[in-house]
């Protein structure tokens, strides 16, 4: 019978535990939190809101031009800015039809995932939204201000248990927990069904 081998448990670096686990480093997360919360709900604002928001929530028009460029001007050369020929066929999947409502995902997205890190609600979920919106634009050719967006968004994802301690993740991460630590409505209705089930 074969022995399965254990791997050794390395604990993480103190700098580590402190920067995204500790009360006071939740001040550094808040600033990060802030901004790019309000750079999520400036963009979204105006495609929702905006003079050209019709182009988004409307006609989405906006996507399909962007998609079109990217998968027939953004693929050429010898370095092309589109560099995979899967995310092409995904550009020209959405420029033929779905960008109608790809236009409204993304535009309700940013504002939604800004929201959600202005007031700290599911801080590290919002970020990992946000950094997975800033990969399909880097995908499409469009570098700009993503790759800060990224890795904001990695440390926010890091620090989820102190990212939000100053918004409204401080209520909400007890009361619901993790799915290997249940919050307190959970381990509520744990013990009122063991109650129910021994009466």
């Amino acid at each position: 019978m074969a022995q399965t081998e254990r791997l050794h448990y390395y604990e993480e670096p103190r700098i580590a535990r402190w920067l995204f686990a500790s009360r006071p480093a939740a001040v550094i997360w808040l600033v990060a939190r802030l901004y790019l919360g309000y750079e999520w709900l400036k963009a979204g604002w105006d495609k929702v809101f905006g003079p050209g928001s019709d182009a988004w929530m409307k006609s989405g028009v906006a996507v399909k031009g962007f998609s079109q460029f990217a998968a027939t001007q953004l693929t050429k050369g010898d370095h092309p800015a589109v560099a995979y020929g899967w995310y092409k066929s995904f550009l020209n999947w959405i420029a033929d039809g779905q960008y109608h409502w790809i236009a409204k995902v993304v535009a309700v997205g940013e504002v939604a995932i800004g929201i959600m890190l202005i007031l700290g609600i599911f801080t590290g979920i919002a970020a990992l939204l946000g950094a997975t919106m800033n990969f399909s634009y880097i995908f499409a050719g469009s570098a700009g201000v993503n790759p800060l967006f990224i890795l904001i968004s990695i440390g926010l994802i890091l620090a989820w248990r102190v990212a939000g301690y100053y918004g409204v993740d401080r209520y909400l991460l007890p009361l619901l927990g993790t799915p290997e630590e249940p919050g307190l409505v959970f381990k509520r209705s744990d013990a009122k069904r063991m109650r129910t089930q021994t009466v």
